[in-house]
């Protein structure tokens, strides 16, 4: 049984969130409370593992409540206001929902819970990543590394593999790896640096050192060293590129 503790100034917020409460029986409601001052007090008392918190409250707001805390739980933050989002991901918040907060969008927060780590911070790190850049084409990414979000400059990237349901990201001094797919990576990517090489790999454009005929393919030599096929069905697109 997962302890839970609403912190929220709008009754109707809390209300809302017991509604949605009621498909996750695993969850058990003990406290509400509607400021920052009562909510320290009672997460300090009965050591929830889950917290629902406002940000925008009387006496502490969402963020000074956490500094004031014995043990930090499992926080999910409910809020009208998406400015808060990079912040609330020093704190390594679980989720950060934005009001009004719809029951899809909640059971997916409630589903990151039950999975690991790297699955929790996969819809955070995509979405700060958005907040990062607001133009179609990111160059900067958002990757959790040890726990923490570190800042990758797109520039820095080799290239990138697919590694099941995640994408490794080699760089020229470490290889990360990320939450998000390896097709969601791809179109956050401009196509003018980037371009997809086989249907698991992308590689950086100016990272390619060679380019050679492997059987009826190619083959690239990248600036790290790295050998990457090119896949046959790829192989238009480099030609493409070829002066």
């Amino acid at each position: 049984m997962k302890k839970v503790i609403i912190v929220d100034d709008e009754s109707s917020a809390r209300s809302l969130i017991k509604e949605y409460l009621e498909d996750h029986p695993d969850c058990i409601v003990m406290q509400e409370c509607n400021n920052g001052v009562d909510a320290v007090k009672s997460i300090n008392m009965f050591k929830p593992d889950l917290v629902f918190l406002d940000i925008q409250m009387p006496g502490f707001n969402g963020f000074e409540v956490i500094e004031k805390l014995d043990k930090i739980p499992q926080i999910i933050f409910t809020t009208a206001y998406d400015e808060y989002a990079l912040q609330a991901f020093d704190v390594h918040a679980v989720d950060y929902l934005l009001k009004p907060i719809k029951q899809e969008r909640f059971d997916e927060a409630m589903v990151c819970l039950a999975k690991n780590s790297l699955t929790q911070s996969s819809r955070l790190e995509e979405y700060v990543s958005q907040m990062v850049n607001n133009d179609n084409y990111l160059d900067k990414l958002l990757i959790w590394k040890k726990g923490k979000l570190i800042k990758l400059a797109t520039e820095e990237i080799v290239w990138i593999k697919a590694d099941g349901n995640y994408a490794k990201i080699i760089t020229t001094t470490q290889t990360l790896l990320s939450s998000m797919s390896l097709k969601n990576i791809e179109l956050k990517l401009h196509p003018h640096h980037f371009i997809k090489v086989h249907r698991s790999a992308i590689v950086n454009i100016d990272a390619i050192k060679e380019l050679y005929r492997h059987q009826s393919s190619f083959q690239m030599i990248l600036s790290n060293g790295d050998v990457v096929k090119v896949s046959r069905s790829y192989t238009d697109d480099i030609k493409k590129r070829i002066i």
